[in-house]
């Protein structure tokens, strides 16, 4: 046990892994700066440039595109059934971990059709488009049936193939097949891709808890505990107890680090669940980004490594709407980091 981590430590420790104390250097390519990050969450695809641009110095939105289109990057729907863009060496493991799981969790709705009704509406899809060929959402539907439509991509390997899901056609609505746009699925038992999730989250996000890690790679706490425990190199303990994984040679910065103003997009998979222990949100603000009336959460701004308000882009200006008394040095970094954000909408 290597001893006690507070949420201020943490909330540096996972700063410093997603690149948003320090920016990644401009030649890192792009595969590598979202390999480090456990892949980006992209829901909303814009998300992922400005993800990038908060995270690698020097970033264009071409850049982003091209990786997508030369498959150095993918995007698919994965962890926690949701669209993310991960490195393509992660996309295997990633599926083959969380496969599973979104199948049992398909399974468990009350409108869920009988499997067999589903496998033949995955077989269906993998027969038209094998061997190269792609297809709509629209034809997607279509080919799995009603019955199937809606849980088909759960049984079936599938990407989003550009040019949809990228900044200029933001609707990630083309498909293809994962073997024809990835490769061969690796010969990789699901153990393996489950330890290679958790070494990645933890490279991301890490230190963490069992229960963290669990939720946010789409297994059960009972799934990720052996593979935390093969994997991970050093162990602590938080303000209340609970034992966080982590491995060795990975960034725990000093505590009188201060961390830059950064911009971060719709669903930043770091204001999920290891920003409560990590503090990234404050309690009293996460209803302010996390709504009901709206299906997903606001683009928001960091100081002092905090949420500390929204953003929009409106007639080529970033507006902020700041939920705390900024002062006059850190209003001018927010404004120049606005006005920077709104170069890469230009």
């Amino acid at each position: 046990m290597n001893g006690l981590i507070t949420g201020s430590q943490l909330r540096l420790a996972v700063l410093a892994r997603q690149q948003l104390l320090d920016r990644a250097p401009p030649a890192m390519p792009v595969a590598e700066v979202v390999r480090r990050v456990c892949g980006l969450q992209t829901q909303y695809a814009p998300t992922a440039y400005i993800g990038l641009w908060s995270r690698l110095a020097g970033f264009q939105r071409h850049v982003l595109t091209t990786a997508l289109e030369q498959r150095e990057v993918i995007q698919a729907t994965l962890l926690r059934n949701t669209i993310h863009v991960v490195a393509a060496a992660d996309y295997w493991p990633m599926r083959i971990a969380a496969r599973d799981a979104m199948q049992r969790w398909f399974l468990r709705r009350p409108d869920a059709p009988p499997v067999r009704t589903i496998r033949a509406a995955a077989a269906r899809v993998q027969r038209t488009i094998a061997g190269g060929g792609q297809l709509s959402r629209a034809e997607l539907d279509s080919v799995a049936g009603a019955a199937g439509a809606a849980g088909v991509g759960m049984w079936v390997d599938l990407v989003r193939v550009p040019p949809s899901g990228t900044w200029e056609r933001r609707r990630a609505d083309r498909f293809g097949l994962a073997e024809d746009w990835v490769g061969n699925a690796p010969e990789l038992s699901v153990d393996d891709a489950r330890d290679h999730v958790v070494r990645s989250y933890l490279t991301g996000f890490g230190p963490a808890s069992a229960k963290e890690i669990a939720s946010f790679c789409s297994m059960t706490v009972g799934d990720v505990r052996p593979c935390a425990e093969r994997v991970a190199t050093r162990l602590f303990r938080a303000d209340d107890g609970t034992e966080l994984f982590d491995l060795d040679d990975l960034p725990l910065p000093d505590a009188d680090v201060a961390p830059p103003v950064r911009f971060i997009g719709n669903w930043e998979a770091i204001l999920l669940v290891h920003a409560r222990r990590a503090l990234v949100i404050r309690e009293e603000d996460r209803s302010r980004i996390f709504t009901a009336k709206i299906p997903q959460s606001l683009p928001t701004f960091l100081v002092d490594g905090q949420v500390a308000g929204t953003w929009r882009f409106v007639e080529g200006t970033i507006e902020v709407e700041p939920w705390i008394e900024l002062g006059a040095r850190r209003r001018r970094q927010v404004d120049a980091e606005a006005a920077a954000l709104a170069e890469l909408f230009a």
